[in-house]
């Protein structure tokens, strides 16, 4: 009984101790977010078709949709132009901030906002990528996203080292852009709440977020003792590890569901399903190279029953790391290539993304410190001085990473 009980104690220690995967998390954030503002850039244009006004699904067949489905969506509160547009470009910042890690916390809650919002209106319009960049958009507000790889690990990181110098008192100190940012969206909040434009469930969360933010901020400002930013931490690690298992799970249930449904097709089993699509004029954005792999009828086979393969095997693979790590390599590929042979760079991008959760951390941090190192060839330390910042010597770096960023306002 007692190895049982240290056994239990470690595993709730481990959980709830720190906010696991700091690097994948940060990925998934950072792929999420491009591969959705890419979206939205490249249907600038065909913003109006898709989700607006001049779009073949029209406003009283989605109000319709929405009134019977119960599907969150701000672009159905009012029909006028200046609205979508005002919503549209909110979906664009929203990406834009989050994939640089501006306040992750409050711009992942915009960023799922901006999801549902379009997705929702015109539903029709998405295909499998769509619907993971919905479900991972839910998923991200719960995470602390932005402990690596963001401008709020960089803002922390800095405030550490103003501190360690002197040059910002230790305490009181007051993030005057987190706090009108914090107030701004409570007013927008209230005002949706005095129209009754949101239903009790959105109500509690959006209200409970917003609480969860001052709440936050109060006892990292006002507590005399330390247990109490202790409590918080602990939650937020807990929440944060939940999220990050529900994320691995979608994932492994993406890849299970598509793999054991293929089996039951006879083209699948015969191994000629991969033929057809390279032969439909709306997945050939090269023919001749779809022309030239749908002429190797071993090469097709291969394929076929590879893919089935691949993906019914991949969640059974987790407990060995070698093999998931071939396995994950392989589906990476195998989606870069769906990618440009078949036109569909964005459901790639969000399988990739997906598949980015079980990506190595010695993996991860080798490539944030190429890409470190890249950064600072294009932009030696020596060319860049802070406003007021006392020169110094060389110093030891840090770890771009801070516990309690992933909640700031």
């Amino acid at each position: 009984m007692n190895r049982i009980a240290v056994s239990i104690s470690r595993g709730i220690a481990r959980v709830a101790d720190a906010a696991l995967g700091p690097y994948q998390t940060a990925v998934i954030r950072i792929g999420f977010a491009a591969t959705w503002l890419l979206f939205l850039l490249r249907e600038l244009p065909h913003r109006q078709e898709m989700y607006g006004p001049d779009g073949p699904w029209k406003w009283d067949l989605a109000q319709r949709l929405v009134a019977d489905n119960h599907a969150f969506t701000i672009l159905m509160w009012s029909d006028s132009q200046v609205w979508f547009e005002t919503v549209y470009t909110l979906a664009v910042l929203s990406a834009l901030l989050l994939l640089a890690g501006w306040r992750t916390r409050t711009m992942s809650v915009l960023f799922m906002v901006g999801v549902l919002s379009l997705q929702n209106r015109s539903i029709f319009m998405g295909d499998g990528g769509d619907n993971v960049i919905h479900l991972m958009a839910i998923y991200l507000v719960f995470t602390r996203c932005g402990q690596v790889w963001s401008l709020d690990a960089r803002r922390a990181r800095l405030a550490r080292e103003a501190r360690a110098r002197g040059d910002l008192p230790q305490a009181g100190t007051q993030d005057r852009v987190g706090l009108v940012l914090w107030a701004a969206l409570g007013l927008l909040l209230a005002a949706a709440t005095g129209a009754g434009r949101l239903s009790p469930g959105w109500l509690a969360i959006f209200w409970g977020l917003w609480a969860v933010q001052a709440l936050w901020w109060a006892v990292g400002r006002l507590a005399r003792t330390a247990e109490p930013r202790i409590l918080l931490d602990i939650i937020a690690n807990a929440v944060h590890n939940a999220a990050l298992l529900v994320i691995m799970a979608e994932a492994c249930l993406i890849y299970a569901t598509a793999g054991w449904y293929k089996i039951q097709g006879s083209r699948w089993q015969d191994g000629t399903a991969v033929y057809y699509p390279l032969h439909l004029d709306y997945f050939s954005p090269w023919p001749a190279l779809s022309d030239l792999l749908a002429s190797h009828g071993t090469m097709v086979m291969l394929v076929t029953y590879g893919t089935v393969a691949v993906q019914v095997a991949f969640p059974f693979t987790l407990i060995n790391r070698r093999v998931k790590n071939v396995l994950l390599a392989a589906m990476m590929t195998e989606h870069a290539v769906i990618a440009v042979v078949l036109g569909l760079p964005f459901f790639s991008l969000a399988m990739i993304a997906a598949d980015a959760v079980f990506l190595p951390t010695s993996f991860l941090r080798r490539l944030g410190g190429g890409a470190a190192r890249a950064r600072g060839r294009l932009f030696p330390p020596g060319a860049r001085k802070l406003p007021g910042q006392r020169a110094r010597g060389p110093r030891t770096p840090e770890p771009a990473e801070d516990p309690h960023v992933g909640f700031t306002a």
